[in-house]
């Protein structure tokens, strides 16, 4: 019998080139990866400049960018930023984080909590189980924005103003372009289980007990929403004839009740609220009258607006529509109060 013939060795090149294949591309990716870390480090520098040049005082004590080999991770350390009213918004941490194949969308956290500072009331810890934020479609108007805060604990520093808010289970707020126009833009906010400073009735029926909050809301002329600070942007909108449709409100505090089905609200040139509101008020004639009680409003007024919350009640519930026009927040023919102030006049 004829010996066998040996069996050929299996050549090695094609593992060479695989492994040269692979060396290439993890030089290709870290490559573009350092120039997409560098890119975001431009724009973050170019995005701060623009906000000084508009007013604002922005800084930070140091800066980290990280996340290699598939995202891009932003991390500050003490961040604050100012605008020209007195509003701030400042942080122990803040980190930042977006996915290479998803770079416009970015998620932002605060794992120590943050402070926002008021002009009038001082500034205010919040901290939380959860405190995060979302940006992304920057190419809308609006982009989409989001906020999401779980166990929420509001402290007001020492010697400021008390908050109207102590603590809330969750709040979520949310901002988008709506689908049915591109200038449109809509607004939903959220406090769930939340513990308030309540005055008057409200506070006497609420008591220990939960309230909630819900607003959703349409703004009209987004575009327009532009400015240095909070006043002059809002000047801006309205001029340009922005206004925002309410399409659903509330407020529950135990067994007090404020809803909104419908309005139309602007801002004048003084920096008031102005249009009106389709409200549903439980027990109205009553919690009218205790504003009344506490001096909130004058008693003979709040005699007056009772009667015709009374004339308008179902049950004990009271349907009637607020306006804000001429500096006044009118019930009926019956003037209680002044209109909400949306920002200070300088």
């Amino acid at each position: 019998m004829p010996d066998p013939t040996a069996p050929r060795k299996l050549s090695r090149w094609p593992l060479y080139i695989a492994f040269g294949l692979a060396f290439l591309l993890v030089v290709a990716w870290s490559g573009f990866w350092l120039w997409a870390r560098g890119q975001a480090e431009s724009r973050l520098e170019a995005g701060v400049s623009q906000l000084k040049a508009a007013g604002y005082e922005v800084g930070w004590k140091s800066q980290a960018i990280g996340g290699y080999p598939f995202r891009l991770n932003v991390t500050l350390t003490d961040p604050r930023i100012r605008d020209r009213s007195g509003w701030a918004l400042e942080a122990p941490r803040l980190e930042a984080q977006a996915f290479l194949h998803a770079p416009t969308h970015w998620l932002v956290a605060t794992p120590d909590g943050l402070t926002f500072v008021r002009p009038q009331g001082g500034p205010v810890r919040v901290q939380g189980k959860l405190i995060r934020a979302s940006l992304s479609h920057l190419q809308n108007t609006p982009p989409n924005l989001s906020f999401e805060g779980v166990d929420l604990v509001f402290q007001p520093a020492a010697g400021a103003n008390p908050f109207a808010l102590e603590r809330a289970q969750r709040v979520e707020f949310h901002l988008r372009q709506a689908p049915s126009a591109l200038d449109e833009g809509g607004v939903w906010l959220t406090v769930k289980d939340g513990k308030a400073r309540l005055s008057g009735l409200l506070g006497r029926i609420a008591g220990e007990k939960p309230i909630s909050i819900e607003w959703d809301g349409r703004l009209t002329k987004m575009s327009a929403f532009r400015g240095a600070d909070w006043p002059t942007a809002v000047r801006n909108w309205d001029r340009a004839g922005g206004r925002m449709s309410v399409k659903r409100a509330g407020l529950t505090a135990g067994d007090a009740l404020i809803g909104a089905n419908a309005g139309s609200l602007g801002v004048d040139s003084d920096g008031r609220l102005t249009g009106s509101l389709d409200v549903s008020l439980r027990q109205a004639p009553r919690a009218i009258g205790a504003l009344g009680d506490t001096g909130t409003i004058p008693r003979e007024t709040a005699v007056a607006a009772a009667a015709v919350a009374g004339a308008r009640e179902t049950g004990d519930l009271a349907r009637m529509t607020l306006y804000f026009q001429a500096g006044q927040t009118t019930l009926g023919p019956v003037a209680i109060a002044r209109a909400p102030k949306v920002y200070e006049t300088r």
